[in-house]
């Protein structure tokens, strides 16, 4: 994964959201589609940001933009509830 698809990703998070998180360690992906196995080096972003719709709509688009800039298939997003103390 070239890192200034990364870099240009964590970038446009921080300047929408004001803050980024990414993991540096390589976590690697094994899977197969079709018949097809495939290997993927992976890198974890984290964005923390209130539950509200415009948030969750956004990331519904990103994720469809994500996954035509690393030409991939999907691409895993998931959301949790927070309480920081």
């Amino acid at each position: 994964m070239p890192d200034e698809l990364v870099a240009d990703t964590l970038l446009e998070l921080e300047e929408r959201f004001g803050a980024v998180s990414s993991e540096t360690q390589t976590i690697r992906g094994f899977w197969q589609h079709e018949g097809e196995f495939y290997r993927d080096d992976l890198v974890r972003v984290f964005v923390e940001v209130a539950d509200e719709d415009e948030h969750r709509q956004f990331f519904l688009h990103f994720k469809e933009r994500l996954k035509a800039r690393y030409e991939q298939l999907d691409i895993w997003m998931t959301t949790y509830p927070i309480e920081v103390l």
